[in-house]
């Protein structure tokens, strides 16, 4: 994505503003423009970083990284992996079919909510250092990886018994 159309719209924007203010404004916007366009650039990289960050929420488990190459930022989108088929057998129930066909269980849109976690340091600094691994916020991998988490287990399904155990047993002497 080139900025340099939108950091030079901007310039002559403030061109237009300050020809209504006289030769004096003209000249302060005209020694003002040039340094002001590495605070532009750095603005509008915030903005579209924010905008990845909030897509990224939207899209977990996907994700939207804004990377930089040069002086130009460019999106970098990873989709949500396709679910699996779970495979059919013949004990496979109606309502287990039911389920499976259900919306998901995680609805992906609506407003955010905080809240507090308390973790051990250790976990915190590893968490960190996956997050910055993947070019994330802390905030972006903890909501991708639960998102994910619960996407791969439906606590709604019945829990399965335990098959029995073969009970092995030996006897006889030994010298």
């Amino acid at each position: 994505m080139d900025l340099n159309s939108y950091v030079a719209n901007l310039g002559r924007e403030f061109a237009t503003l300050a020809e209504a203010g006289g030769e004096e404004a003209r000249a302060v916007v005209e020694r003002l423009t040039g340094p002001l366009e590495s605070a532009i650039r750095m603005t509008l990289l915030e903005a579209l970083s924010a905008a990845a960050d909030e897509i990224t929420l939207d899209l977990a488990p996907g994700s939207v990284e804004l990377r930089l190459r040069g002086r130009d930022p460019n999106f970098v989108v990873t989709l949500p992996p396709a679910p699996a088929p779970a495979p059919v057998d013949a004990k496979t129930t109606t309502a287990a079919a039911d389920l499976a066909a259900a919306e998901p269980l995680l609805a992906e849109d609506g407003p955010a909510a905080r809240i507090n976690v308390r973790l051990p340091e250790q976990l915190k600094a590893a968490i960190e250092e996956a997050a910055a691994k993947e070019g994330r916020s802390v905030n972006a991998w903890l909501s991708r990886a639960a998102a994910a988490a619960l996407q791969r287990s439906d606590p709604r399904a019945e829990p399965t018994a335990a098959a029995p155990q073969a009970r092995q047993a030996l006897t006889g002497w030994v010298r």
